[in-house]
């Protein structure tokens, strides 16, 4: 499977787990079947947006698309670009008007 979906499979599994539900409960509450739930967060089967959409739903998340230049801003800058992370920024700088005060 492709790292996408490996991603979104752990993330079902924690936000699952953040709940303090087990597969059978939320099965219960998805009408998937446990085993299906099972082979999702593993990451073994190809998952369907329906189904994406109705463990969101019992797990009380948001699925929301965001444009791929706007994931920084949305992760706090923590995968910039290489280049933009080599250059050093200063902690404070002056405006010129500054510099004589």
């Amino acid at each position: 499977m492709t790292y996408e979906l490996e991603d979104i499979a752990r993330s079902l599994k924690a936000a699952r787990l953040a709940k303090g539900l087990s597969q059978r409960a939320l099965s219960a509450k998805t009408g998937l079947t446990q085993a299906h739930i099972s082979k999702i967060e593993n990451a073994n089967v190809d998952l369907q947006l329906s189904n994406l959409i109705e463990l969101a739903r019992a797990l009380d998340i948001e699925l929301t698309l965001v444009p791929v230049k706007s994931i920084p801003a949305l992760r706090g800058g923590a995968h910039l670009t290489a280049e933009v992370e080599a250059q050093p920024r200063p902690a404070y700088s002056l405006d010129e008007e500054d510099e004589d005060v």
